[in-house]
């Protein structure tokens, strides 16, 4: 696809998007793989459809939400406009959004409850689609986190299949704020292994590079291409 409206440099320097295709393409590298083993999801919460047409121009493909409603608001009509674009929900999902998150999304890296997978199986069943999926693992164990607990991980991997019926292809994590990201990534990688998969989605703006060199195949990456998110302001409040 030719590039209409290309990223312009940011101070001089190469864009947001470039930088991250440059350093991925040279973490794969390092790590003898190719670069096309990596899939970059670009995260694009808060980011408004306006502000990524330069990216989509470019040819960036494959994106990741954190709300299930934002991404209906936002990819429908852009959708329509640019084919061949994939989709991804890398937060967390309630299971009462399942139906809309399978008649929406191409992939889903957030399973991690049996409810979840209950309604997730159902709604494979009633709308014919198979979004694929990651089992996330919470691998510091937080407890404010997301995800399956990683001595609970083996099991809950063959219950999404067994019981289920549902297409696990991979795991995902997050390792928790403030700690070296490699023991995470590579505790992810070890429960992978012995599950038969080998598609680890791990790694964001500040560690993708290392997440590559312990093999991840897909990387999150959202402020490192599109700046510092904007949040709006909090309201004040009066007594």
């Amino acid at each position: 696809m030719s590039s209409t409206h290309p990223i312009p440099p940011a101070s001089g320097q190469v864009s947001g998007l470039e930088q991250v295709r440059t350093t991925l393409a040279a973490a794969c590298a390092r790590a003898g793989r190719p670069p096309e083993s990596v899939t970059l999801v670009a995260a694009s919460k808060t980011v408004s459809p306006e502000a990524l047409m330069p990216a989509l121009d470019a040819g960036l493909m494959v994106y990741g939400e954190n709300r299930v409603q934002e991404a209906q608001e936002k990819w429908p009509a852009l959708r329509e406009k640019f084919s061949g674009l994939e989709l991804h929900l890398i937060g967390p999902l309630q299971s009462n959004k399942a139906r809309d998150a399978v008649a929406l999304f191409d992939v889903i890296h957030s399973v991690d409850r049996a409810s979840l997978c209950r309604a997730l199986a159902r709604q494979c069943v009633a709308q014919g689609r198979s979004p694929r999926l990651f089992v996330q693992v919470n691998t510091g164990a937080e407890p404010q986190k997301a995800g399956v607990l990683p001595d609970r991980a083996d099991a809950f991997v063959d219950a999404c299949r067994e019981v289920h019926g549902l297409d696990v292809i991979g795991l995902m994590c997050i390792p928790p704020v403030g700690e070296p990201p490699e023991p995470h990534f590579t505790a992810l990688a070890e429960i992978a292994a012995r599950n038969g998969l080998d598609r680890l989605s791990m790694g964001m703006s500040g560690d993708y590079a290392t997440a590559v060199e312990y093999g991840a195949t897909h990387v999150r990456v959202g402020s490192a291409i599109f700046g510092a998110r904007a949040y709006p302001a909090p309201q004040p409040t009066h007594p």
